[in-house]
């Protein structure tokens, strides 16, 4: 049964180009599926999420990273009586505008842009792709999504000023995006929080100590294990500290926005977009220990010496080949070049990079600039 405040899918605001409904599956499930056939979400197994297989093979990308939210986001949905169609539609598209290298990837490209007076926005960039980049149908160019998933992929994780973005116009700027959609950068967090703590100690970057110190809330969960499973080794405690650290943080944002639901007097889909702050947070005490958890692994790991190599190869190798299509377009391949001519060349090339993964940019490095690393 869905929430009175829920998205229905028979009150969507429909495609941009009009199809007949499918005989067995309703429009959210088929734009799901749209996504997990499109080659932008078959890319994201070859794109870092944190770490390169450098470390190992078994550390997750940014397709698993995207399955795993997929899992948090429905469940979380599931508890409040949300449209767990449109969320896993959403859940599964909300990395397939990220560039190679990870978050590194997607801060050279931004700064290789802005040398030319343009920006990378990862959100816009997937909005780009289901719109327009991807070439499956005869009748249209791109998914031809939805309404609510394509309004969903650009507002998910943040708002846009109207004043600023008039090109997103469409997406009315003006109002909250539902809550399937405001629990998808949340569930994002969730996810990605608990796997770099675990992949950071499987990488031996990060320590039981170091970890224990610097994330209260680790602490406090891995002191009831050691209780609970005494003669457990240590990695499977570190498992079921873990573990329990994402069913709380998973069953917060559940009751807390249950109560924000609550106390804003949310009866419909119309009060959720007209609220003036978004609903779907954490209370304050698991906010804070959110806050302390992620601003560990920027200090411990992201910004780590260990993982220095991989920025250094995002910002030579992205801003090499960006400085060199630049000066020499005429060897971007034969339909970037076509594109080019109706649009700006620092876009096209932007798109160009954005869309590859991370074995074929470095060949690309290789073919253009010399030897994959220095």
């Amino acid at each position: 049964m869905l929430a009175d405040y829920a998205v229905r899918v028979d009150q969507s605001r429909g495609r941009r180009f009009p199809e007949p409904q499918h005989l067995y599956r309703n429009d959210f499930q088929r734009d799901r599926d749209r996504v997990i056939h499109s080659r932008a979400f078959r890319r994201l197994e070859a794109k870092t999420q944190v770490f390169t297989r450098r470390y190992s093979d078994h550390f997750r990308n940014r397709l698993t990273h995207t399955i795993e939210v997929a899992q948090i986001a429905r469940t979380i949905a599931a508890q409040l009586g949300l449209n767990v169609d449109l969320v896993e539609a959403l859940a599964l598209a909300h990395d397939v505008g990220h560039p190679p290298f990870g978050h590194a990837g997607e801060k050279a490209l931004d700064a290789a842009m802005r040398e030319h007076g343009y920006f990378f926005d990862h959100n816009l960039h997937a909005l780009r792709i289901v719109d327009d980049f991807e070439l499956r149908y005869a009748a249209f160019r791109g998914l031809n999504l939805t309404f609510e998933v394509r309004e969903g992929i650009v507002k998910h994780s943040r708002d846009y000023p109207i004043a600023q973005f008039p090109e997103l116009a469409e997406f009315l700027l003006d109002q909250r995006p539902p809550l399937e959609a405001q629990l998808i950068d949340l569930a994002d967090e969730i996810a990605y929080n608990s796997a770099d703590l675990d992949d950071g100690y499987e990488a031996h970057l990060l320590s039981l100590d170091d970890i224990l110190s610097g994330v209260p809330l680790f602490g406090r969960f891995f002191q009831e294990v050691e209780q609970k499973y005494p003669n457990a080794i240590e990695k499977l405690k570190f498992n079921e500290t873990l573990k329990r650290m994402l069913d709380r943080m998973v069953g917060n944002l559940i009751q807390n926005t249950q109560e924000q639901i609550r106390n804003e007097g949310i009866r419909n889909l119309q009060d959720v977009r007209a609220c003036p702050r978004r609903l779907a947070i954490f209370s304050p005490a698991v906010e804070q220990e959110r806050r302390e958890a992620k601003d560990f692994l920027y200090a411990k790991l992201y910004f780590s010496t260990a993982l220095a190599p991989e920025k250094d190869d995002a910002e030579r190798v992205i801003g090499g080949l960006f400085a060199l299509w630049m000066k020499q377009p005429g060897l971007l391949p034969h339909n970037y070049r076509e594109k080019a001519e109706k649009e700006p060349l620092p876009r096209i090339i932007c798109d160009y990079i954005a869309g590859m993964t991370d074995n074929f940019i470095y060949e690309q490095y290789e073919k253009h600039c010399g030897k994959k690393s220095e």
